[in-house]
């Protein structure tokens, strides 16, 4: 994989609200039976309304609102879509959804892969904050992701880091621009290489949307993502698989191989480039499971991730966590 890590190559119906319904847990309804899809299709558009799956998932705003029944959608940009028809705001109010909370917890994160059962809370712009940070040190200790549709944001902020000493960033923000640059739709990697490229012992200004919260949710700001243990996407009947491309497929549950397997490549792109996405990584993992050695490990992924250029220590790394994880020995 001869790139680098950092270059890519060239290459109406309104959904109704209820005003009092219990929000304990995730219902779904199902018009017709769904067998398990299969799991190919990337590159496909996406197929018309009525062949997509007929699930119903309920959905709230996060700060607050009725709940919303939403369905029909195959792709994160569409279920944005779906979301804000029902609340009648527009998508780009979205910055991202929890999956069973209307907290910030980046371990119930909406990534690739929504339970059948789960209910979404979508978190919306509230205040915008502009900061001048003074870089003392390489690294300034951020994780970023993004939502999937243009938004990075902060998923995990270093204990002790040089973003840590400023308080007012926080988990969850939204970084707009960094330096006067606008980032809106630029992918997660791309603005960690940017924060990563910034020069040390020099000043720089970040543009941040914080989500709005309602009063009783207001927590301290440190709290992030922990790399999650017995955190199972779903709840027991399976799972909605979104796809950047191609159409959704309704798959089961994922294996304990396929979650202690993601959960160390996610681990890996981290600690190599400075995002978690678990959707890049669960793909990663689907490629790679039945790959006999790394070379042909590295040609599926040139085939399958044509956007990402990984560097050859990250690709043996990869191939030697799913193949631990085949092994048990995690």
């Amino acid at each position: 994989m001869p790139l680098g890590p950092w270059r890519k190559k060239n290459k109406s119906t309104k959904e109704h609200l209820v005003e009092n319904e219990e929000v304990g847990g995730g219902h779904t309804g199902a018009a017709g039976s769904l067998a398990k899809s299969a799991v190919n299709g990337a590159g496909l558009p996406p197929p018309p309304a009525n062949l997509r799956p007929k699930l119903v998932f309920h959905t709230q705003l996060a700060h607050g609102s009725p709940t919303g029944r939403i369905e029909g959608f195959s792709n994160v940009k569409e279920l944005y879509s779906k979301i804000a028809d029902a609340f009648n705001i527009s998508p780009p109010e979205i910055l991202f959804c929890t999956l069973n909370t209307h907290k910030i917890d980046m371990d119930k994160l909406l990534g690739g892969q929504i339970g059948l059962e789960d209910f979404i809370f979508a978190h919306i712009r509230g205040i915008k904050k502009e900061v001048e940070i003074y870089k003392s040190e390489d690294a300034l200790g951020l994780t970023i992701t993004d939502n999937g549709v243009g938004y990075a944001f902060i998923k995990r902020i270093k204990e002790g880091s040089v973003v840590d000493g400023v308080k007012v960033i926080c988990v969850g923000d939204h970084v707009e621009c960094i330096n006067g640059r606008n980032v809106v739709g630029i992918r997660h990697y791309e603005v960690a290489r940017m924060l990563k490229e910034l020069p040390k012992d020099k000043s720089f200004t970040l543009k941040l949307v914080e989500p709005m919260k309602a009063f009783e949710m207001l927590e301290p700001r440190s709290k992030g993502a922990k790399p999650p243990s017995d955190n199972k996407i779903g709840t027991g009947r399976g799972t909605l698989r979104l796809r950047s491309k191609g159409p959704a497929t309704v798959e089961e549950e994922p294996t304990e191989f396929e979650e202690k397997a993601v959960k160390k490549v996610d681990d890996l792109l981290e600690s190599y480039m400075g995002i978690r996405d678990t959707e890049l990584a669960a793909t990663m993992v689907e490629v790679g499971r039945d790959k006999k050695n790394p070379d042909e490990f590295a040609m599926a992924l040139d085939e399958t991730l044509g956007d990402f250029a990984f560097p050859d220590e990250f690709v043996f790394d990869v191939w030697g966590a799913i193949g631990d994880a085949k092994q048990g020995r995690f």
